[in-house]
């Protein structure tokens, strides 16, 4: 099995669905070297762990718009049309609480829990049951949720994800999976405006760390092993989000139920991100298998395999 005969059977699929997520004016560069070079040595990695008696959890973690849902997307391809390997793909995101759970949050503990993404907004029962069922030897079919950005709600279940056999490989992919507590000392210090003025009490910092500490570490306990997407700087991650944003608009101009956000409103929302993300810029590299490194205009730089 070699990378070069690996391209020849994928590419095609592979730059299909690449395709599928360009807009007129944003169109991927490199692709080919992106494939070839880097997410089919990922998954060849990946395979090499592959035991068909239990799933292998793969985690994949990075910053809000490095291009993890991407990513994830091609290896999945690679896997199931090279490997002819199993497949179930899910991000964090589809587990997030409900819009009127999040009101009670934060009517409960602190408003910015209104607020979809940090840790503690996300239904965490439903994913180490996720987990659970999966690893047991008498799994049936399993219904898990889908969540919609643009109505910042659950579709309704009759579009949640059916996951009929049990896959070889998962892979779970979100801006903080793999995220780690910080130390208490360093949660004094405010990262940005929004903390410094609406959380003076520490109230939604603590909230969101100790979850880091009990519920996710649970969670992030059954992964595998983690993959990591790099960026340069949060600033750099900002740009790259609001891009997104404007991709999801172009998607969903249609209808009038839309929740999209304009760029003031990312730069507002991912301030709730900042602080997790900021923590995992320093921390993450020397715990994770693979760091995939991506330069500043959103190319992979290069990858470094810390895990054989």
């Amino acid at each position: 099995m070699t990378i070069l005969e690996c391209y020849r059977k994928v590419n095609k699929d592979c730059l299909k669905f690449i395709k599928s997520q360009e807009t007129p004016k944003e169109k991927f560069k490199n692709k080919e070297k992106m494939i070839k070079s880097f997410l089919i040595p990922i998954s060849f990695w990946i395979a090499s762990k592959a035991n068909k008696k239990k799933p292998y959890f793969v985690g994949l973690g990075g910053g809000q718009g490095t291009g993890k849902t991407t990513i994830s997307s091609i290896i999945t391809i690679i896997l199931k049309k090279y490997f002819k390997l199993k497949v179930f793909k899910i991000s964090i995101d589809d587990f997030y609480k409900t819009r009127n759970e999040r009101l009670s949050l934060s009517k409960k503990i602190h408003p910015f829990l209104m607020t979809r993404g940090v840790p503690g907004t996300h239904d965490t029962k439903i994913m180490l049951d996720f987990f659970k069922k999966l690893k047991s030897k008498n799994f049936r079919e399993l219904k898990l949720p889908k969540f919609n950005k643009a109505i910042d709600d659950r579709h309704k279940k009759k579009s949640w994800y059916l996951v009929r056999k049990k896959p070889d490989i998962i892979i779970f992919e979100g801006w903080c999976v793999g995220a780690k507590p910080e130390k208490n000392n360093t949660l004094k210090k405010s990262v940005n405006s929004l903390e410094s003025k609406n959380d003076k009490k520490l109230v939604w910092r603590k909230f969101v760390n100790k979850n880091l500490k009990s519920k996710y570490k649970t969670l992030y306990d059954n992964l595998n092993c983690l993959l990591y997407l790099k960026a340069i700087n949060f600033r750099l991650l900002q740009q790259w989000r609001i891009k997104q944003e404007k991709k999801l608009w172009l998607k969903n101009k249609r209808s009038s139920n839309n929740k999209i956000m304009s760029k003031k409103d990312v730069i507002n929302f991912m301030q709730t991100y900042q602080r997790v993300t900021q923590n995992m810029f320093k921390h993450t590299t020397s715990y994770a298998s693979i760091i995939i490194n991506l330069d500043s205009k959103h190319q992979i730089k290069s990858i470094v395999y810390k895990r054989k």
